[in-house]
């Protein structure tokens, strides 16, 4: 073997750093997935109010404060369903969209430009693709946690009719994320939080008022009724109500396109989040 001599007080290059192998993809979306969870440890008492207990009081205000004066007023506009009844499956929903969509806007933007977290990953052996799922895995965990109690509330206030009503849950998730991934996407591309208010004030607020959580989407004007269709909030509100409701067998085509609508709107969000991850992490890696 060659050997390799410099001049006296000149010191000697440092040997070339090795890039480790990428782990394998199962272990490394996990590893990301738990960074996520043990930030959630340190954060989650901030979200107690936001996330739970304003959902909650909605529920007491508009559902049995509010759905008291439409219960007497006899109208059959809600098929004679109490007003509690019809709101809460609406909420639930609802509320897991919202809390998707938070998910994916600050969290996603502050990884790319403010913290770095999401540079510091990729200089270990994680993937663009274990980043993104791993960051959409725990957006799942997250809302389903938040539907589940939420789903608890329900029960206590006697506003599920049907052991059906249960995969409201799952019901719920799959509408959060059919928002989350494009969302996610698209924050991902963003430098400053100037976007954030305009999601919230032209999409998620509107969506939340006039996809059929208060009332029934009939009751909009015609010209309005297609653009509730062609989005994901009125199609998990519509088959969570049938579930809690008991109803679901009622008109099963329906439900079936409201369930084929969530998987594939979920499927293109998470195809669009994790190509921006990878786009954004090689790009800014050069």
């Amino acid at each position: 073997m060659a050997l390799t001599s410099t001049p006296l007080g000149t010191p000697a290059a440092p040997p070339p750093m090795s890039v480790p192998d990428r782990v394998p993809f199962r272990r490394s979306w996990l590893a990301a997935y738990q960074h996520m969870l043990l930030l959630y440890r340190r954060t989650w008492r901030g979200s107690i109010f936001g996330t739970f207990l304003t959902p909650v009081m909605f529920l007491v205000a508009m559902g049995v404060g509010l759905g008291s004066f439409v219960d007497q007023s006899g109208s059959d506009a809600l098929g004679g369903v109490p007003y509690l009844s019809f709101l809460a499956p609406g909420l639930l929903v609802a509320t897991v969209m919202q809390t998707g969509a938070f998910e994916a806007t600050f969290p996603i933007l502050g990884g790319f430009r403010w913290t770095g977290r999401y540079h510091a990953m990729h200089a270990t052996p994680l993937t663009p693709d274990a980043i993104a799922l791993g960051q959409i895995g725990w957006t799942a965990t997250r809302i389903t946690l938040v539907g589940s109690i939420f789903f608890f509330v329900m029960i206590l206030f006697g506003a599920v009719h049907s052991p059906w009503g249960v995969l409201a849950i799952p019901v719920a998730t799959l509408t959060g994320l059919s928002f989350s991934g494009p969302i996610g996407a698209f924050m991902s591309t963003q430098r400053n939080a100037n976007t954030f208010s305009s999601i919230w004030r032209f999409g998620i607020t509107p969506l939340f008022l006039f996809a059929g959580t208060f009332f029934p989407i009939e009751q909009l004007p015609k010209v309005v009724q297609p653009i509730a269709w062609i989005l994901p909030l009125w199609h998990g509100v519509d088959l969570a109500r049938a579930l809690t409701l008991g109803t679901v067998a009622d008109d099963p085509l329906k439900n079936l396109f409201h369930v084929l609508f969530l998987v594939t709107f979920t499927t293109v969000g998470l195809v669009l989040l994790v190509t921006m991850f990878r786009r954004q992490l090689r790009r800014l890696a050069r």
